[in-house]
């Protein structure tokens, strides 16, 4: 190994000496400073041994491990400006090594890393390049609309990786281009993967946060420091204008005035006490949401006035106290909802109540259209279809409509089966054995009604399992869980009948007969025209359009279109009048863990669709959720109303439950 120049190894001394007083920081922010030569090959003897160790003691997993020799470890970092490279050591302990070689490895099914960075780290938002890596598995997750995550590629890393006794060591070089430059800071954290013997699985990283990999609100800050440069002490207090019985926002944002490029997040305490390192220079405090919250309760926030700070090294410094006022979540649920008087008079009401919520909760995007005696009375899209380029929702914006694809194909499937091409009570392997699951007899008793009233036994997702791999979780027909994986055995098996694609059969049993153009199930030319992009926290996700038609997620549409789906079921047309009696019949009852609140009309599973019991008659519907695409449609079948949206962000929930009340129940049934 190399050794390190002796005026080199003194600075680096020096700075790291200065570095340990910040061991007691709470592992948010991290400082980097000048290495010598380093070797990028799993031996961090090169590495000098001051280096300032930084705890992995985060645990963001549901399981947690059985002690420090079960899992536990630390990073080190530091940067060498004649390669523009950040370079990263990890030193992680594990009892219990687990590999996978096989060609089905995934991230769930080994020990292994995955390295994310936000190179720009802009503070209105910027994108996140994601590195997984194993010996069998590489990845790379790339934030599309960022000018450096896009280009992330293993071309600007090296890696490498030892194993000795119960210890793993990881050893990095990133090159980060122009983005080092001193006194910047990054987003930066990890996610270090533990797989045990025993079929347990723990991952920890550096800071709080979920889904890192493409969440820069999920990361911890790395400030690059000269060689000899000081940090300072910055505390403060934050605190409500009125006395509040809900706990303060969990952190607070400093931005250096003089150098855009420098801004930290900290956290603060349950009393908003906060302390965090910062270089010197003049620095404001600032809220990192416009929003938060708390158990069921959204609450807006502000800021009273402009909080700043001179930091000054070589002592502390005391900010004033940053005093907010919260807003409750807006009210504007009429007494009665208001689709049932519905006229010209009401449609200034539905865009103020859409454009508040939209503006409360941070949604992009929204494409609303409601139905009243029996057809369509208003439609309107609002918003924007990606935050960076400010593109418009129009008519022909297109959102990912999730869950709400399984109706829609199973309305085809029905439509085939008065035809007698299939028959929903004739065991689906005698159609096309499923080789995934053969080795369970019992899913030889799985029929096509099983699957559209979800009571195959699969459960949603295989990948939701420790192992990956698909199961039953009990004698299909006998019981309820919701499921993905039934609705993509059943297009196997529409496709092996027929001898069509999927996309066909769509074409020719719904998108033709009732209308639903510009209606699509997976990539093609005009979606990459017209599709919306989800959001996470205002910040778009990756363009990832589906390749293949997926039965239980992957419909794209708009609500005015979708409108004709809804009415078609309303007027009962496109299938026999006992099909449709089937179809609105109660096929399964919700299964509720204790602790969940059920709802307060009688709720059910029909044939893939909701069905409620309300004071306005019966209902049907169905709701999608992708994470950053989340919709909702509802009919009510004696009023002959109803409702559907779409939304392109994370944060709609409180929207589309609201809505709900705005349109139909009132604050009267609340």
């Amino acid at each position: 190994m190399s050794q390190l120049p002796v005026k080199t190894g003194c600075i680096f001394i020096l700075c790291v000496l200065f570095c340990l007083q910040l061991s007691a920081h709470n592992g948010k922010v991290a400082y980097a400073y000048p290495l010598g030569k380093i070797n990028i090959d799993g031996d961090l003897s090169d590495w000098p041994p001051t280096t300032v160790k930084y705890l992995i003691k985060t645990n963001i997993s549901d399981t947690k491990p059985d002690g420090d020799a079960d899992f536990s470890g630390f990073f080190q970092l530091g940067y060498r400006m004649e390669n523009h490279s950040l370079y990263i050591a990890f030193t992680i302990t594990d009892n219990d090594f687990v590999e996978d070689t096989t060609e089905n490895v995934r991230w769930n099914t080994q020990d292994g890393l995955q390295l994310s960075l936000d190179a720009r780290h802009l503070p209105f938002g910027s994108g996140v390049a994601s590195f997984m890596y194993s010996k069998k598995l590489r990845n790379i997750d790339n934030a599309f609309y960022d000018s450096f995550a896009k280009n992330a590629s293993w071309d600007m890393t090296e890696v490498a990786f030892v194993r000795k006794g119960n210890k793993r060591y990881y050893e990095w070089r990133i090159s980060l281009g122009d983005q080092l430059v001193v006194d910047k800071s990054i987003g930066f954290d990890f996610l270090v993967f533990d797989r045990d013997t025993d079929d347990s699985f723990t991952f920890m990283g550096w800071g709080k946060g979920d889904a890192k990999y493409r969440n820069p609100k999920s990361l911890g800050d790395v400030i690059f420091l000269a060689a000899n440069e000081k940090t300072a002490t910055v505390s403060g207090n934050v605190s409500w204008d009125k006395p509040m019985k809900i706990p303060l926002p969990g952190e607070v944002h400093l931005h250096s005035v003089q150098n855009p490029k420098l801004w930290v997040a900290t956290d603060m305490d349950s009393l908003g006490n906060y302390s965090v390192e910062v270089p010197a220079g003049k620095y404001e405090l600032l809220l990192p949401y416009t929003y938060f919250q708390n158990g069921k309760n959204v609450y807006a926030l502000e800021q009273k006035k402009p909080t700043m700070v001179f930091v000054r090294t070589g002592q502390k410094n005391n900010v004033p106290r940053l005093t907010i006022s919260s807003t409750p979540q807006p009210d504007l649920i009429p007494e009665k909802g208001i689709l049932h008087q519905f006229g010209p008079e009401s449609f200034s009401k539905v865009d103020n109540f859409i454009e508040t919520y939209q503006k409360y909760y941070q949604i992009p995007g929204v494409s609303l259209a409601l139905i009243k005696d029996g057809g369509l009375v208003y439609y309107k899209t609002y918003g924007v279809r990606n935050t960076f380029t400010g593109e418009k929702v129009d008519e022909n914006t297109l959102f990912e409509a999730a869950s709400v694809t399984k109706p829609v194909f199973a309305f085809a499937v029905q439509r085939l089966a008065e035809r007698g091409i299939i028959d929903l009570d004739k065991p689906l392997y005698l159609y096309l054995p499923y080789p995934d699951i053969e080795y369970d007899e019992r899913y030889k008793l799985m029929t096509a009604r099983h699957v559209l009233t979800h009571r195959t036994g699969f459960p949603n997702w295989r990948w939701m399992n420790k192992d990956g791999k698909l199961n039953l979780l009990f004698t299909p027909g006998t019981d309820y869980n919701y499921s993905g994986e039934g609705f993509e055995y059943l297009k196997k098996v529409i496709e092996k009948i027929t001898g069509k694609k999927v996309e066909q059969i769509l074409q020719e049993e719904v998108v033709h007969p009732i209308g639903l153009y510009h209606t699509f199930f997976s990539r093609n030319d005009s979606l990459k025209l017209m599709a919306a992009n989800g959001h996470y926290d205002m910040l778009p996700t990756y363009d990832e359009l589906p390749e293949f038609p997926g039965m239980a997620y992957s419909m794209y549409t708009e609500a005015r279109i979708f409108t004709k789906f809804m009415l078609y079921l309303l007027e009962q047309k496109g299938l026999n009048a006992q099909t449709y009696k089937v179809m609105f019949q109660k096929h399964s009852d919700y299964n509720y863990k204790p602790g969940d609140e059920k709802p307060k009309y009688p709720t059910y599973m029909g044939m893939s669709l909701q069905l409620r019991e309300t004071p306005f008659g019966k209902s049907f519907g169905h709701g999608g959720n992708n994470g950053d695409f989340k919709c909702r449609f509802e009919v009510y079948q004696d009023l002959k109303m109803g409702y559907v949206i779409f939304t392109n962000s994370n944060t709609s929930d409180a929207l589309l439950d609201a809505l709900h009340y705005f349109l139909v129940e009132g604050k009267e049934n609340e």
